[in-house]
């Protein structure tokens, strides 16, 4: 801008386009992206990812196959999935079949064939089955399983329903089992051997029993998170009238919740002294799937309450150190407060921003599934024997007549997994990066475009000098215009930079994984260099980006040059920036943890049933910590929505005062456009820190 310019204008001024060979770059890259897409979706079948698969490569409960009405997977024997080939095939070497429903008794082919039951018993055959062979010969193809035992259904899989009974291991009311060869065995085995087979059973299980808990408390949680929205709102307003006095009302409050917490633990951990198995070490305990257990350790408590100590006294000691300071940014937050109230449109816009990050995680997930949906089903030899011929490529039509079932007569020719050898196969893990790619690059627009938004519609407010008439009719809608209209390549550039850093520390995760296993320190030592030298670098550049975004809105120049002006200037108002910028994130941050605390207190008591709301109660949970940690994540990503505004007017408002400060003098002819309120508190603060600063030096 030139020096001549009239700041008062600032956010206003005619205008070009800044950066436009990015914006070109943008659309381009959309273009692709929608094409990749158009290919995914083309190729790709979600089928895949929802229904399971039988030993033919055929879907389980797709409407129009022949497996319409037989939604479940069965096992011949699910004890051979314990097998090293799954961890590399991802498939089972047992014959699997699509069923109505699973077995509900115990039932032997042989008992089976000499009885009533045997009608029942072959809907768990192959299909086409037909009874014109021996015990043996049916065994020996894989037409029939040997044995049928009580299953229940897990992520429509059929896995044997093991329960314990005064401490011993059974399978319906069965404690042992018989082989198939007139054998009986333990149950027990058939246990380890299911446990093996599924390989994640137990945290199937886990996972099956918070999918229970939400179906019971989704409606509780959704009004958690109404109560937070509701919270967070008239926090909002009332800071938008007593910013002071609300500022130190939620540091009272946060000292006060954080004082309950720590009583409470103490509570629970002396209650718990003299109970039998609550001294139990945590390490000695191990990890549980039921982490309910863990509440009944003492040592549970102690940390908690060791962990809330701490934070305790680090606030109040930074409360105490930063007194002074907190004076000075109570003055910006009450002027951002007069900010947002002239704009409280404002307030909405990060329903815009999720919205759009929404559709962007939608396109980016659909895209992603459908490219790993559109292999091809690849068939490949099973064989329990030694057989040279395992593992290799198979036609199921044509084996039974070919070379390689006679030359291996036990063999199958098996469903395995999604593949192909055609350029597009090869090229889809290229696919998945720039679909990933373009995830954080259209991300990173969408954010960068509400900052800039937002920094426009604060700026119009703070260069205006007589406030709020010199104030544009509509200064969001307005800010979003120009943002869109001028600067489209500039947010794209700077989300460019961003994304091309975090693309490289995805790139370095998946290397960290392929990796551990590799016993090379040196290699280990580097990777985490690297990944911490780019978390940095992350970091550096949002921080950046953020300062430049607020410069383009206010000045309208290409995104190098306002970060470069937005770097300096903060360079030359360093101390300013300690002492104010930080201070007020730090104030931000308690009020995020007393909305979130809060809520989560009141959770706790509810889903522990220690209050009641009206006549209704919490639901019965097989985890009550998971609505309450849902509830907390929710409420603290509300928090942060609201709060959000208030740190992007804070910003812009400091920023703006930085530069108010170095062009004007507060003379008739270059007039401050802060406030009077503000210039006094600031620049008084100001003065005191750098008379700190030369009596240092």
């Amino acid at each position: 801008m030139d020096e001549g310019a009239s700041p008062n204008a600032a956010p206003l001024l005619p205008r070009g386009c800044t950066d436009v060979i990015c914006c070109v770059f943008l659309l381009l890259a959309i273009v692709g992206y929608v094409a990749v897409g158009i290919i995914a979706w083309t190729h790709g079948d979600p089928r895949k990812v929802i229904y399971p698969t039988d030993s033919r490569g055929e879907f389980c409960g797709q409407k129009g196959t022949k497996n319409e009405n037989k939604p479940y997977l069965f096992y011949f024997n699910i004890v051979k999935c314990a097998s090293p080939l799954v961890l590399l095939e991802f498939q089972c070497p047992t014959p699997q079949i699509c069923v109505e429903k699973c077995p509900d008794r115990y039932l032997t082919y042989l008992n089976a064939r000499s009885s009533r039951d045997f009608e029942y018993y072959k809907q768990f055959c192959v299909p086409g089955f037909k009874d014109n062979k021996g015990v043996a010969e049916v065994l020996r193809d894989g037409d029939c399983p040997a044995v049928l035992i009580p299953s229940k259904p897990l992520a429509r899989r059929c896995f044997p329903a093991i329960h314990a009974h005064k401490g011993v291991l059974m399978v319906g009311n069965e404690t042992t089992y018989e082989d198939g060869h007139g054998s009986r065995k333990n149950i027990t085995d058939l246990v380890e051997g299911a446990k093996k087979a599924n390989g994640v059973l137990e945290a199937r299980q886990l996972a099956m029993r918070i999918f229970e808990d939400y179906t019971v408390s989704w409606y509780w949680i959704i009004i958690g998170l109404v109560i937070a929205m509701a919270m967070s709102l008239l926090f909002i307003i009332l800071l938008r009238f007593l910013a002071g006095i609300m500022v130190w009302v939620m540091i009272i409050m946060v000292i006060l919740v954080l004082g309950y917490g720590i009583f409470h633990c103490y509570v629970e951990y002396s209650r718990l002294r003299g109970e039998a198995g609550s001294d139990v070490s945590l390490v000695d305990l191990g990890f549980q799937t039921d982490f309910r257990v863990y509440l009944h350790l003492r040592q549970t408590w102690l940390a908690f309450m060791i962990i809330l100590s701490i934070l305790e006294v680090i606030i109040i000691l930074l409360l105490i150190f930063l007194r002074k300071r907190i004076l000075i940014a109570i003055a910006l937050i009450k002027e951002a407060s007069r900010a947002v109230g002239y704009v409280m449109c404002s307030l909405l816009y990060p329903l815009v921003t999720f919205f759009l990050l929404c559709l962007c995680i939608a396109y980016w997930a659909s895209t992603a599934v459908f490219l790993s949906t559109s292999n091809e089903a690849v068939y490949k030899i099973f064989d329990d024997s030694s057989c040279s011929l395992t593992a290799k490529t198979c036609n199921p039509e044509t084996f039974p007549s070919s070379n390689e079932s006679r030359l291996c007569p036990n063999a199958r020719c098996q469903f395995a997994f999604y593949g192909g050898e055609s350029g597009y196969h090869r090229a889809l893990l290229g696919l998945q990066i720039f679909n990933a790619f373009m995830f954080f690059w259209l991300a990173n627009f969408v954010l960068a475009l509400g900052q800039v938004t937002l920094a426009g519609a604060f700026a119009s407010y703070y260069w205006a000098l007589r406030k709020p008439d010199d104030l544009p009719a509509f200064p969001l809608f307005s800010a979003f215009g120009r943002a869109l209209r001028y600067h489209t390549g500039s947010l794209a550039f700077g989300a460019l930079i961003l994304a091309i850093v975090q693309i490289i520390r995805v790139i370095l995760e998946y290397l960290d994984q392929r990796l551990k296993a590799v016993e090379n320190k040196f290699a280990k030592c580097l990777m985490t260099c690297l990944k911490c030298c780019f978390w940095c670098l992350e970091k550096f550049i949002k921080f950046l980006n953020r300062n430049a975004y607020i410069m383009i809105a206010i000045y309208g120049t290409n995104f190098c040059t306002s970060a470069r002006n937005a770097f300096f200037l903060l360079m030359r108002n360093i101390i300013r920036v300690a002492v104010l910028d930080k201070v007020t994130d730090f104030l931000f941050l308690l009020g995020k943890l007393l909305i979130v605390g809060s809520v989560g207190i009141l959770a706790f008591f509810f889903f522990t049933h220690r209050i009641r709301i009206v006549q209704d109660t919490a639901p019965p949970l097989n985890y009550y910590w998971v609505p309450i940690l849902t509830v907390i994540v929710g409420s603290y990503l509300i928090a942060h929505g609201f709060f959000s505004v208030y740190g992007m007017c804070v910003d812009t408002l400091f920023l703006c005062f930085c530069e108010d400060l170095e062009r004007n003098d507060g003379s008739q002819e270059r007039p401050y456009f802060m406030s009077p309120e503000l210039r006094d508190i600031l620049l008084k603060g100001s003065a005191e820190e750098g008379k700190r600063a030369e009596a240092e030096e």
